[in-house]
């Protein structure tokens, strides 16, 4: 549950990634968009099997604190020069402690607080070197679509 190939969804299809550029870095941030802790590891050469279909993304360069893939720089969607041999993999392993502090969060990073699991709770947002409520005035579905994707969550 908390490894496996990254498969992203586009334009109506799943789709891999090719490990071109792919690392650590890259895999931190698809740990983040899954709600998951733990120790990212990016794996390549189709380590947890080919896929199929296409491959819709390729030269993923993550700096690590982006929130969700799509932050990232990378090639154009279906723009690639790859084969599912070299599908890109993750591993969020819960089991491991990460040897160094979490980067500190941009400007105006969100994240969900006290909910019963990662896709629910109160809204925090970081905003001058610390993390603060939002008031609910004026609060309405659309704000919480937009703090949904912001999260990764459709």
């Amino acid at each position: 549950s908390f490894e496996g190939r990254v498969e992203v969804y586009h334009d109506g299809k799943w789709g891999t990634i090719c490990d071109d550029q792919w690392d650590d870095r890259d895999a931190e941030v698809v740990c983040r968009q899954l709600g998951l802790s733990g120790t990212p590891k990016a794996l390549s050469w189709a380590h947890y099997g080919q896929g199929s279909g296409p491959i819709l993304l390729d030269e993923v360069q993550c700096s690590g604190n982006e929130l969700s893939l799509d932050q990232c720089k990378k090639s154009d969607w279906g723009q690639q020069n790859c084969d599912h041999i070299e599908d890109a993999g993750v591993s969020c392993d819960p089991f491991t402690v990460l040897p160094f502090p979490p980067p500190t969060p941009a400007e105006g990073t969100v994240r969900l607080a006290g909910g019963r699991s990662p896709s629910e709770g109160r809204v925090e947002i970081y905003y001058n070197g610390d993390w603060g409520t939002v008031c609910d005035d004026g609060w309405t579905d659309l704000a919480a679509q937009v703090v949904c994707r912001q999260l990764g969550f459709r």
